[in-house]
């Protein structure tokens, strides 16, 4: 039997949605260990004189907990 826990995370970038996610993942992955998932929970944009100026996302990653 396995057991995992879920934390959540915010990520952010200027490029996109998905480069903000690949940078949340990576960062976290050195943190934490056994990281077998993860899901967006939310998507934000900043704007500034109409235009986006960073693209922002919420994460909930899981990781398995060893024994």
């Amino acid at each position: 039997m396995s057991v995992a826990k879920v934390t959540e995370i915010t990520s952010s970038s200027k490029k996109s949605f998905d480069d903000a996610m690949e940078k949340g993942i990576k960062r976290a992955c050195k943190t934490l260990k056994n990281v077998t998932g993860a899901w967006i929970q939310d998507q934000k944009v900043d704007i500034k004189d109409g235009k986006i100026t960073e693209y922002r996302v919420n994460l909930k990653l899981t990781f398995v907990l060893k024994d």
